[in-house]
């Protein structure tokens, strides 16, 4: 369907409408729904060869803008799920990015601490013995940098190479693991 370009803009002007009101009836906020109504109008241009009048046109821009919503809706699943981990894990250090053993838990904090340490646990498994030493001697036994470093027999800059390295992989697993639930 290779249209003119003031049918496109007859269609554009028909639809949009009917489209940005679909979109927010699919529980879209007003800037995701336009964004996904101008992301249906794309996709329809790029696939406007294959459409081929089975349906209507309505229900052809109504199909894309489906898959695209099913698709953003996905994105946002992902990002709160990240943004909870993110959360749960850094609620576990203080502002000087040292893990906080002490602190008073609810019921909830004490499920979702123990559901923590598991994957915590697991992922550690991801990392160098020598990284994976130097995390738990600084962060969960609370060792100063000075004797971390005399244990391991390393320098200060080396140990910080490895703490950053350690929560990095740390983060990043918990990140997959987190997407996966």
């Amino acid at each position: 369907m290779a249209a003119p370009r003031e049918d496109l803009s007859r269609l554009v002007f028909e639809h949009t409408g009917v489209l940005l009101r679909g979109a927010m009836a699919m529980g879209f906020t007003q800037a995701d729904a336009e964004e996904l109504v101008q992301d249906t109008f794309v996709a329809f241009l790029q696939a406007r060869d294959r459409f081929e009048g089975r349906s209507s046109v309505r229900t052809f821009l109504f199909g894309i803008l489906y898959n695209k919503g099913a698709e953003l809706s996905r994105k946002h699943q992902r990002e709160e799920r990240s943004e909870d981990i993110e959360k749960i894990f850094d609620a576990q250090f203080d502002g000087a990015g040292h893990w906080l053993a002490d602190r008073p838990r609810g019921p909830d904090e004490e499920a979702l601490d123990h559901e923590l340490a598991e994957a915590i646990s697991e992922c550690a498994k991801g990392l160098s013995m020598d990284q994976k030493t130097a995390f738990f001697m600084k962060e969960t036994e609370g060792l100063s940098s000075q004797e971390v470093c005399n244990t391991l027999g390393i320098t200060d800059t080396n140990l910080r190479v490895l703490l950053y390295r350690a929560r990095l992989r740390l983060r990043e697993c918990l990140e997959r693991t987190w997407e996966r639930r």
